[in-house]
């Protein structure tokens, strides 16, 4: 087996290229989840170790002492980190000059001869699922015998390998609960809208929706649901219980763990039975009485795709829901005591000034416990992609996503809406959100209740202005 590290390089100072799934940027408040998808394939090679630089605050020099003792690493990058994931990779191979470099991610898996024509240091990068690839190259299979993976071979000539099979069988994958026991620290994960600490895992890959932005269920994931049994999430959550009896909350960042009700039902109530606090993301479609399941069970908050207030906006991005839908479930939520944690997303096709302030109102009338509001990315894979490059959408100078301190652009730009009006309309929209009567009256609330909410509240407010003094800057 080769001496194998997992690696998220540093990068910019907070940021978070955890959240593969939608997008990675440095957040309104600083944020880290955990890199699970780092943590899988380290679980299957024995001996391995895991860096996940940015949350630790770990610089260059502790990792470059350790590669001079390994034959292999795998580092996950990203379409705003990859420029910046390039140049660790040469000092990593400066460090070591025998040491073989892959990356993973969707940057690379829908781009592999692009990246590797970029990432002069990178040896290979994986296409689509990446887990039992890795696990072959690590054992020290040849790379012209790895399937689903481009490579460069001593000629200096890329080749592709064909396609890997998915992962059916989602029980074979062992606990990624281990590698966090054995290399994370994890007091330095913490998202603003989830108990600290929490532990976030995946029951399942895949999501059944189509929304056109959304990044891993077209490029690694799929849009085939494939899901541990109830009785394999509920084996990893008491074995994390084990190790972490700290944990205050357990989070299942599937894209849509509510794609399969009656499993989340099974799921929800082998929790029950623990007594555990849990969160999940879910679509704001949950029908009443499932609800009620799941809140009987544990659930605490759902982090809910809502991207807009606008029906046509919702078409356009085949998200395949009702406003009238949202609303419901949303007043569902609140009657029952389910928290949401609510995302917005604007700049999407078809969005006016009109549609921006429909969208404002809202999710004012709706009023999540709290909301996350991003700027549309068209990542390179998606079919907004597509249809921003065919339509003349995506500014070539923003095609990065950030700008040069990590902080998230407007990439698209429509002829009646520009990006500076696309950029600006966030804060409005957190301004109009944050700053109302009632929602301060329930923030204060919140903190009076709880000494350790004040303190965290106070620290992210000041995270929150100094985001907004970023933008106003960039």
């Amino acid at each position: 087996m080769m001496k194998t590290l997992f690696l998220q390089p540093p990068s910019f100072d907070g940021f978070d290229g955890g959240a593969g799934s939608r997008y990675q940027a440095k957040r309104e408040i600083r944020s880290f989840w955990y890199p699970t998808w780092l943590a899988q394939p380290a679980a299957l090679v024995e001996g391995s170790r895991l860096i996940d630089a940015p949350p630790a605050r770990m610089g260059m020099e502790p990792i470059l002492q350790d590669v001079r003792n390994r034959d292999l690493v795998v580092m996950h990058t990203s379409t705003p980190s990859f420029a910046s994931d390039v140049r660790v990779a040469q000092m990593l191979k400066d460090a070591n000059p025998s040491l073989k470099i892959g990356m993973v991610g969707a940057k690379v898996a829908v781009q592999p001869e692009e990246s590797l024509l970029k990432g002069g240091p990178v040896d290979f990068v994986a296409r689509n699922e990446f887990d039992f690839t890795i696990k072959e190259i690590a054992e020290g299979r040849d790379l012209k015998d790895v399937d689903g993976i481009s490579w460069r071979n001593d000629e200096g000539v890329i080749v592709h390998n064909r396609d890997r099979a998915m992962i059916e069988n989602m029980d074979s994958l062992p606990f990624v609960t281990e590698v966090y026991k054995r290399d994370l620290k994890i007091e330095d994960y913490f998202i603003g809208y989830l108990m600290h600490p929490y532990i976030s895992i995946y029951t399942g890959r895949g999501c059944k929706s189509r929304c056109t932005f959304c990044l891993w269920p077209q490029t690694v994931g799929g849009h085939h649901y494939r899901t541990r049994s109830p009785e394999h999430v509920a084996a990893e959550i008491r074995l994390a219980r084990q190790y972490f009896p700290q944990v205050k909350e357990f989070f299942f960042d599937d894209d849509t763990f509510t794609d399969d009700l009656p499993r989340a039902e099974a799921i929800a109530r082998e929790l029950g039975k623990m007594g555990v606090t849990w969160s999940c993301n879910a679509k704001a479609n949950v029908p009443r009485k499932t609800l009620e399941v799941l809140k009987d069970n544990g659930l605490r908050l759902l982090l809910v795709g809502y991207e807009s207030g606008n029906q046509q906006i919702l078409h356009n991005i085949k998200k395949g829901l009702r406003v009238e839908v949202a609303r419901e479930f949303t007043k569902n939520c609140h009657e029952l005591g389910i928290k949401i944690h609510g995302t917005f997303i604007l700049g999407l096709p078809g969005e006016t000034k009109e549609t921006i302030q429909e969208t404002i109102k809202f999710a004012t009338e709706i009023n999540p416990h709290t909301l996350q509001v991003s700027l549309a990315a068209p990542y390179p894979g998606t079919f907004l992609y597509q249809q921003a490059a065919e339509n003349g959408w995506l500014d070539a100078s923003n095609a990065e996503l950030i700008d040069e301190n990590g902080v998230q652009i407007a990439p698209l730009h429509y002829p009646h809406l520009s990006h500076t009006e696309i950029f600006g309309s966030v804060e409005e929209f957190y301004r109009k959100f944050y700053f109302r009567a009632p929602k301060i009256a329930s923030i204060v609330g919140e903190m009076v209740r709880s000494p350790q909410m004040m303190k965290r509240r106070l620290r992210e407010g000041v995270e929150f202005f100094q985001f907004l003094r970023d933008r106003r800057a960039a």
